[in-house]
């Protein structure tokens, strides 16, 4: 259980990724991770892209940052959505700025170019989002698993392995 005592974010939103928000929300709480949704509403239940609900936490403007130790954002569609909340691009923001694990996966990587945080970066996300991710200054990397510093990045979900182990691997500072 080394994670226990830790408190992480989960973003969500409708066409979230839906391996890629669950497996990494799993593999965290077997390791003794506190996990929370965070939605544009509380207790609202989100749908996947393959229709797995999700049911958020809370929303994402009751979140206090200053409780939480790492931060987590899926893939799919939702991304797209999540980066149009100021309160979401704060978190991310404050974040990066206590150097506290930030996950991103597959087209997440939109959320850390609107909050931002990607310039002189090294990265990876889904092959369609390479250019944006470079035009916000990332260096672009086609691998399964990017980690620099804090941030840890990752393609799709057949990565799922070694980007969940990885995040974890960074929450429990190793």
């Amino acid at each position: 259980m080394r994670l226990e005592g830790k408190k992480v974010i989960a973003f969500v939103s409708d066409d979230f990724e839906d391996l890629e928000l669950w497996y990494p929300v799993y593999r965290l709480r077997e390791e003794g991770a506190i996990v929370h949704l965070a939605g544009e509403k509380a207790n609202h239940q989100y749908k996947g892209k393959y229709g797995v609900p999700a049911v958020s936490d809370y929303d994402f403007k009751s979140i206090n940052v200053n409780e939480y130790d790492a931060v987590l954002v899926p893939g799919g569609w939702a991304p797209d959505k999540l980066r149009r909340y100021p309160e979401v691009l704060e978190i991310i923001r404050t974040m990066n700025k206590k150097e506290k694990p930030i996950g991103q996966i597959c087209h997440a990587g939109w959320v850390l170019i609107s909050s931002g945080i990607l310039s002189g970066k090294k990265v990876t996300s889904t092959p369609g989002i390479k250019d944006d991710m470079t035009n916000a200054g990332a260096e672009w990397f086609d691998e399964a698993v990017v980690v620099d510093g804090h941030l840890v990045s990752s393609r799709r979900p057949p990565d799922l392995p070694q980007y969940a182990k990885a995040f974890a691997d960074i929450l429990a500072g190793e």
